[in-house]
């Protein structure tokens, strides 16, 4: 793809540069004459999932760009200013923005205290989106492995982080436009639409057995109850620890 090497300069050596010196100012990251959303919006258009655009509140869009300090000429900054954020098949995965009523959670604020302590520092992942049974996708910033700018996802049911080898436009596209019942096989249950469409996007479902286990291999056989998507978040790293991944 022609912008994938424009989109890793941007995103990495722009987060590497306001690491060092003063933060850009969000005005001088909103790129008027060339803006990335008009791409984004015509993957949408022709998107074979259902995609839901969440309206951005103009002030904490661009609070969430200056946090996130990404130009608006690429994908990402585009989908931070312009979108409280992205729901996917029924809000199975929910693209971070800068937040919304419905998904009460910012790609920036989300973010801190996780791979960066204070604004501004150079981030080691992203963590770009999520999806309903407690998945991460991530974007390398150096802490996952030499492909910087590339995808990784946080599977739920064996807690390692799997290299996707996309990029962030790539990415979008992939949530846009491919199977998504071929890549969550075995992680879906029957009534899974309308259960998903119930939950908010800072919700996710917690299975037991996990679905890691032997015993959780069919997640039709499982309980499952709603928790935030914090405690999911500490539990994921916790148990990684407890196993021995992290040592």
């Amino acid at each position: 793809m022609k912008q994938k090497n424009f989109i890793i300069f941007v995103l990495f050596i722009t987060f590497t540069v306001t690491a060092q010196n003063k933060m850009k100012k969000a005005d001088e990251l909103i790129n008027k004459s060339d803006p990335a959303w008009t791409l984004v919006q015509d993957w949408i258009k022709s998107a074979k999932n259902k995609v839901e655009i969440l309206p951005a509140d103009p002030v904490a869009a661009k609070d969430a760009l200056y946090k996130t300090q990404v130009t608006t000429s690429s994908p990402m900054g585009a989908v931070v200013f312009m979108t409280g954020g992205l729901l996917i098949d029924d809000g199975w995965i929910r693209i971070l923005g800068s937040g919304n009523a419905k998904f009460n959670r910012t790609l920036p604020d989300w973010n801190k205290g996780k791979s960066f302590k204070e604004f501004g520092e150079t981030p080691s992942f992203m963590i770009i989106a999520d999806d309903a049974i407690g998945g991460f996708y991530i974007l390398n910033g150096g802490g996952l492995g030499k492909d910087l700018g590339k995808i990784y996802y946080f599977s739920p049911d064996n807690l390692e982080y799997e290299p996707l080898d996309v990029t962030y436009s790539e990415f979008l596209q992939f949530c846009f436009y491919n199977d998504l019942n071929k890549f969550y096989d075995g992680n879906r249950w029957k009534e899974w639409r309308e259960d998903v469409a119930k939950i908010k996007g800072d919700e996710v479902f917690n299975f037991y057995p996990f679905l890691w286990t032997a015993e959780g291999s069919d997640i039709n056989k499982s309980s499952r109850k709603v928790i935030t998507i914090d405690e999911q978040y500490a539990l994921n790293m916790d148990l990684r620890k407890q196993l021995g991944f992290d040592n």
